[in-house]
């Protein structure tokens, strides 16, 4: 309890000190506050930066597009019957011989 005692009497003391040497605390603000305006915006500038981003959009589009076709034609399987790279999806499905629905009414019929 005894330190409480001289940490608040040391406070004092040390405000004191200040108020002796001419230190004040900045004084809080009273009222609404007050907003700048924004510092002018050279609009040439901007412009400038703004088709370095897009340019630079562009150039990265352009990459992943060859990066993706680079894949999809390592992943395409190899075939003569096929002028470009192999068979198209519905050639491959057609050569599994899926079932067919022949337009049965009977729920059974159907599910089979």
């Amino acid at each position: 309890m005894a330190s409480r005692g001289r940490h608040g009497t040391q406070a004092r003391e040390d405000e004191q000190r200040r108020e002796e040497r001419g230190e004040q605390h900045a004084p809080t603000p009273q009222g609404p506050t007050v907003l700048l305006p924004p510092p002018p915006v050279d609009y040439g500038v901007f412009m400038q930066g703004m088709v370095q981003v897009m340019q630079t959009q562009v150039q990265t589009q352009a990459a992943l597009q060859a990066q993706l076709q680079a894949q999809a034609q390592a992943l395409a399987p190899v075939s003569e019957e096929h002028g470009h790279g192999g068979f198209s999806i519905m050639e491959r499905f057609k050569r599994m011989a899926p079932p067919s629905f022949k337009g049965e009414s009977q729920p059974l019929l159907v599910e089979s």
